[in-house]
């Protein structure tokens, strides 16, 4: 969902300089980077700035065992040394989230996140005030895999390292993905 009333956030010095601070921006591979092998992705070929790439597998997540959303119209984030975090446009969700008023955490390049909750617990965010670039995700919600099942058509995905990521770790992905003690600098 994107209109002209999505609200939008003004790239400060702040942000500019949030932005400008990452060593790596996709362009080369540290000599630590493990190598992707035949239908693979390196976490280390993804640009910085992100993107916003739409995805050809069927996306969902289950909560208790029951799907909370499902679609085949999803987007990822590719960033640097992350792996990818999947987002689901509002109309595919199939339940309602308790969502907390207040912003939980600020993204240099997407915006402003506010949690969604069940029953009590985070089990996702969704971005309420966006940067220009990332607009058409106003809205849009994406899962911790460490809280809820995510899957890509039938593979159940990982929760991204560290806790405080929510990017989704497959098969085809090599790394190492930042998360672990030592990555904030990626």
């Amino acid at each position: 969902m994107t209109n002209d009333r999505t609200p939008l956030l003004e790239e400060t010095e702040e942000i500019l300089a949030a932005r400008a601070r990452w060593q790596f921006t996709g362009k080369t591979r540290p000599a630590f980077a493990e190598t992707p092998g035949v239908n693979q992705e390196s976490v280390w070929d993804y640009p910085r700035p992100p993107v916003i790439e739409a995805v050809n597998k069927r996306m969902e997540v289950r909560y208790n065992n029951q799907v909370i959303a499902a679609t085949t119209r999803g987007k990822r984030v590719l960033e640097t040394a992350g792996a990818p975090a999947y987002y689901f446009p509002p109309k595919d969700i199939s339940r309602e989230f308790d969502e907390t008023l207040d912003i939980v955490s600020t993204c240099e390049w997407k915006g402003l996140a506010q949690t969604i909750t069940i029953d009590g617990a985070e089990v996702g965010w969704r971005y309420v005030q966006m940067f220009p670039a990332f607009k058409e995700l106003y809205l849009w919600m994406s899962f911790y895999p460490s809280k809820v099942d995510c899957y890509l058509d039938s593979q159940l995905a990982q929760a991204q390292p560290g806790g405080y990521y929510g990017g989704w770790v497959t098969h085809d992905l090599v790394g190492p993905i930042k998360g672990n003690p030592g990555s904030q600098g990626w």
